[in-house]
């Protein structure tokens, strides 16, 4: 048994205990939390360290796969030129890109990350998440634009995911983007998660040139469908809607959906989905270190705190970001908005990503019966209870 204090604590679910005491048992389930009030006293049998625990944090959008592409890319430069230089720098040595991958996990785990949800296209890095500290919930995306290609992309997509179920990892299968998936693929993908039940992602609204494609087929998303990929596009026909407009009625409504980016969301597609499918079981995954680094733009957070909507945390990969930790996305979101509490970032962070992954019995809050992991955040304004640049996690347990 164990037990852990701090000059605050926060949940995860925005409850704040001054001085409080976890309970902890040798697995790190939590046996009990004593609220002190602030008024701790002394004991041999209490580590007391001088910062702020919160819960164990969800990453709930990365691309492990992608980690030996880390710089290889050139910053604000958009979306559009970075897809290409991901199909065209994405193959290398399975031994480099298993290897990087590793160092990316424990790169994770050292900042306190304690589950994820990853996109893969291919089988490349499942063996790892068997091994790791980590939860991971796998989301195999199907790739196919074209509609002839429709039945051999889920076939692709479903032999990664039989390999990932081999292994013991939880796998769903996904559709990449509205740009990248035909209207027969979406198909079978919904098929597939209706009858699995399992969480669905996709990649959303993150370039105004989604947009263009689906309402009137121009732009660079359709220069880099003909140019780059060397697909024929005669068959598409726009619908004259907005992206997320023409394909998430595609999706079944009774699955969790992470919405991933929503980089130019705007209030009419929030009422949208609201009607289509609802809130309660749809999350708004935010990466705003990698929207930086590859457009210099950030979703609009007041937006979605406003519709008070579902928010989760995401790094998306070392091949459009500095670093894959969740407290550097935090620190990016304080600076550009300081009304955003630490509180509400830590629900972010952790309880809202770990309900999105189905992992929320276990996962996201510090509360009784939990193992949620817990992280001591230090070199912060305690007073305020706000991050700094030399803010640091170190993981207790």
């Amino acid at each position: 048994m164990r037990k852990i204090s701090a000059h605050f604590i926060l949940d995860g679910k925005g409850k704040c205990y001054s001085k409080g005491i976890l309970t902890l048992d040798e697995k790190g389930t939590i046996l009990d939390i004593e609220d002190t009030h602030g008024n701790l006293q002394e004991s041999a049998r209490t580590e007391f360290y001088n910062g702020l625990i919160v819960p164990g944090f969800v990453n709930a959008h990365c691309h492990l796969e992608l980690s030996h592409m880390y710089h290889t890319f050139k910053e604000h430069t958009g979306l559009v030129p970075f897809l290409k230089s991901v199909v065209e720098n994405r193959e290398d040595e399975p031994d480099k890109i298993i290897a990087s991958a590793k160092k990316a996990d424990l790169m994770m785990s050292e900042n306190g990350i304690i589950a994820v949800g990853d996109i893969a296209n291919g089988p490349v890095a499942f063996e790892l998440k068997v091994n790791s500290g980590i939860f991971y919930l796998t989301f195999v995306e199907a790739l196919g634009f074209s509609p002839s290609s429709a039945e051999k992309a889920f076939e692709w997509a479903n032999s990664s995911a039989d390999r990932g179920r081999e292994l013991g990892i939880s796998v769903s299968i996904v559709p990449h983007s509205p740009y990248s998936v035909s209207m027969p693929l979406f198909g079978l993908i919904a098929a597939e998660a209706k009858m699995t039940g399992f969480p669905l992602s996709i990649h959303s609204q993150e370039s105004i040139a989604e947009d263009d494609l689906y309402q009137s087929c121009s732009g660079e998303l359709l220069s880099h469908l003909q140019d780059n990929l060397a697909i024929d596009t005669t068959f598409f026909h726009p619908t004259g809607e907005n992206a997320l407009r023409s394909t998430l009625g595609l999706l079944p409504s009774q699955n969790n959906l992470l919405l991933v980016h929503n980089t130019f969301t705007q209030q009419t597609d929030i009422n949208y989905i609201r009607e289509i499918r609802g809130l309660n079981n749809t999350w708004f995954v935010l990466c705003p270190g990698s929207n930086l680094y590859l457009q210099n733009r950030l979703p609009d957070f007041n937006l979605f705190r406003r519709n008070n909507l579902q928010i989760c945390l995401g790094t998306d990969s070392l091949a459009s970001n500095h670093h894959l930790s969740i407290l550097e996305e935090m620190k990016i979101i304080q600076a550009a908005d300081p009304s955003i509490t630490l509180e509400e970032m830590t629900a972010w962070a952790s309880y809202n990503g770990a309900n999105a992954l189905g992992i929320g019995d276990w996962a996201g809050s510090i509360e009784v019966g939990k193992h949620p992991g817990i992280n001591l955040l230090t070199g912060l304004d305690l007073s305020g209870k706000r991050l700094l640049a030399k803010t640091r996690v170190k993981k207790l347990c």
